[in-house]
């Protein structure tokens, strides 16, 4: 099987780590605009390459020289093109978000397979009649959260005959020990992005009625709630976007629904800390002027911040996606929690958020390279993916998925 990888930022190394473990991945293109420092981590990790990187270091050679760098302008489609050929049989594409159309449109130009982690984007999901044409599976949304938690959202809401709630929690922060500092929390994605997520307006439905939650109002005191999760702790959970298109993707009518919900978790305080910071426009987008210089005070706060939250060498994030689905089966009421928590693996030094998300995408992919997904067309984690096989992936990773009624 011969996999290309765009983007080998700080998921993609843990999906290219994935892949070079995989014996029926038998070639990987490694693609990323900056190839020194995709060389360099190639020879840092000692994977078998077809460049002349030197001794590998032990272990590293897993099958024989199947690792190639090469440099992708995803801007360009003559560069995108030049990779993405017929001879490839799935492509991970996880360069930023502005490249998901640029590359879905190459795949479908090439009629190659593809997986990536981003929400579905309007003019993607316009192209799915194309695609399916085409004979190729696109399958989107296929990381940690959007990913993990759609898979068992879809497999929860099957198993019972009717649903009253959805509650989903996804949660990206540092275990006890490691949470040191004011806010007890550390960077295990791009901070930047963390900041924007952190004046996103959201809908929930609370008791029957659609509540709307004002990007202002999300850490607010009415809108967060506490949640125990066994082996971690107490945590403060808040709303994380949209939810009411959910329904829609499981195929439920928003009206039958007592309460549906998306939502975050960090540890205690968090909440309180940044509506202060939110009350005081810290987090604005609308550049304010500095000593004659404009400046995007959201901007400012993640350059200043972003320092002074890094993991040590030897402190472990935690990772945790967590669907409570109610409702009746055969007449009686049903409770069911689906639970992932993961923490950094030591050994190899990928953050959890790393292997939840690399790992994940990869095992989409070799599940399409390898016959396991038959379907074509734009594909949904909540109804294309066999529950139980991507539950034996990421046990093989160690990244367990529990399942408990209540």
């Amino acid at each position: 099987m011969k996999i290309l990888l765009l983007g080998v930022g700080m998921q993609g190394k843990a999906a290219l780590y994935d892949l070079v473990q995989r014996d029926e991945v038998t070639e990987i293109i490694a693609a990323d605009w900056d190839i020194e420092a995709l060389r360099a981590h190639v020879a840092e990790r000692g994977y078998p390459c077809t460049e002349p990187f030197g001794k590998l270091k032990t272990g590293g050679n897993r099958s024989s020289r199947k690792v190639r760098c090469e440099q992708v302008d995803a801007a360009d489609p003559e560069s995108l093109d030049r990779l993405i050929g017929p001879d490839t049989d799935v492509t991970i594409n996880l360069l930023p978000k502005d490249f998901i159309n640029p590359v879905a449109s190459a795949a479908l130009r090439n009629g190659v397979h593809m997986a990536f982690t981003s929400y579905i984007t309007p003019e993607l999901k316009a192209m799915a009649p194309e695609i399916e044409a085409k004979g190729i599976t696109i399958l989107p949304e296929f990381g940690l959260d959007p990913g993990i938690d759609l898979v068992m959202l879809g497999h929860a809401v099957r198993a019972l005959d009717s649903v009253e709630d959805i509650i989903c929690y996804g949660a990206g922060f540092p275990e006890a020990d490691a949470a040191d500092n004011p806010i007890k929390y550390k960077i295990s994605w791009t901070f930047a992005g963390v900041l924007k997520s952190y004046r996103r307006p959201g809908r929930i439905i609370r008791d029957g009625a659609v509540v709307h939650i004002s990007d202002s109002e999300m850490f607010a005191p009415e809108n967060m709630h506490l949640v125990d999760i066994p082996g971690i702790g107490r945590l403060e959970a808040y709303p994380n976007g949209d939810a009411l298109p959910y329904a829609d993707l499981l195929g439920l009518e928003q009206t039958s629904l007592r309460n549906i919900g998306r939502y975050a978790m960090r540890w205690p305080g968090h909440c309180a800390f940044w509506k202060t910071i939110v009350d005081l426009h810290l987090l604005d987008s609308e550049p304010v002027m500095v000593d004659g210089t404009a400046v995007n005070p959201q901007h400012f706060m993640a350059a200043a911040m972003a320092p002074w939250l890094q993991y040590a060498d030897d402190e472990r994030d935690v990772t945790i996606v967590r669907v409570e689905v109610k409702g009746q089966k055969n007449g009686k009421p049903k409770h069911l929690v689906y639970q992932m928590v993961d923490k950094r693996d030591l050994e190899t030094g990928f953050m959890s958020m790393n292997r939840t998300v690399g790992f994940t995408v990869s095992i989409g992919a070799l599940m399409i390279g390898s016959g396991q997904l038959t379907k074509r067309g734009l594909l949904s984690p909540v109804n294309d993916i066999p529950f139980d096989r991507f539950v034996q992936a990421l046990a093989a990773r160690n990244i367990e998925i529990t399942v408990e009624e209540l």
